[in-house]
């Protein structure tokens, strides 16, 4: 069977954890200065920055190497 292609994009933004796939939070890149603090806040890395369960297969697909 022929090796599976790593889908590139994907493995740029999402990592694996042992509680699953972690992406990284929209708005904090830049013009943080203007934004409401509840924003900035909820954007955070944390718990919430993992990806949800339903998700994870479309995931599983894109980035077949990272178990």
């Amino acid at each position: 069977m022929p090796k599976l292609k790593t889908n590139r994009a994907a493995a740029k933004r999402f990592r694996k954890t042992a509680k699953g796939f972690k992406g990284y939070a929209a708005n904090r890149r830049h013009n943080l200065g203007h934004k409401d603090p509840k924003v900035k806040r909820h954007a955070r890395s944390g718990g919430s920055s993992l990806v949800d369960k339903t998700d994870t297969g479309r995931l599983v697909q894109l980035l077949p190497y990272h178990k």
